[in-house]
């Protein structure tokens, strides 16, 4: 890589990581161009040169975001090698997602963004779900199907209880995210949502006792 190819990466990824905060802080609509090339310390040519416009960086920061959060923590955390186990493999799915919502040290405006992105889309929403999103519901809806023993429908359509279930067990892990300042009031003895082996049991065991009641009561019908 030449010198001058070397500054331009910096300066993308500089771009990247500033835009990153001040979406974080202010939301796609209220962030300006020129507060983004000012952390990053360019000029505001650079976001027109890099990324055609603020739309694309936007884009471009979901994606960053996306990217290094799964790099770190995969919905496989902490299985051995093809580990098949379903109980397992939900507890890994439950703590890698909780791990890229509060785990300290990961950059902390990814899950602001991310909240910012859900309560208030933009055009760059239905490609998060494409290219993020879905691809992880269905490794979650797999892992349900498994513990509810429903055989995979030959049709298109999944049937409602497996998908119930799936996002019921995300809803629990995005709660203590979104509802964190609430909970710590709330909570008689003290609550800290950085205790994220303590909420990974709890969320795991809470799930997987209504999907085997759930499992029981569809066998106890068959």
């Amino acid at each position: 890589m030449t010198d001058c190819q070397g500054r331009s990466e910096d300066t993308k990824q500089r771009l990247i990581e500033a835009a990153g905060e001040v979406f974080a802080q202010q939301g796609f609509r209220v962030a300006t161009i020129r507060e983004i090339c000012s952390r990053a310390g360019t000029h505001v040519g650079a976001v027109n040169y890099h990324f055609g416009d603020k739309e694309g960086l936007y884009a471009a920061v979901l994606a960053y975001a996306h990217t290094s959060a799964m790099r770190r923590y995969p919905p496989d955390l902490g299985l051995e090698a093809g580990e098949r186990d379903p109980e397992a493999r939900l507890r890994a799915f439950v703590r890698s997602l909780l791990m890229r919502m509060l785990a300290e040290g990961f950059p902390a405006w990814h899950g602001k963004l991310m909240a910012f992105e859900i309560a208030e889309p933009t055009k760059a929403f239905d490609q998060l779900i494409e290219n993020a999103i879905q691809p992880l519901f269905t490794y979650l809806r797999d892992i349900v199907r498994e513990l509810l023993r429903s055989p995979r429908p030959a049709q298109e359509r999944e049937d409602e209880l497996t998908f119930l279930c799936a996002t019921s067990i995300v809803g629990q892990c995005l709660h203590y995210f979104t509802a964190r300042r609430v909970i710590e009031l709330l909570s008689p003895e003290g609550f800290d949502s950085a205790d994220i082996q303590r909420l990974t049991e709890h969320i795991t065991r809470f799930s997987l006792g209504a999907i085997k009641a759930m499992r029981a009561e569809g066998a106890g019908h068959g």
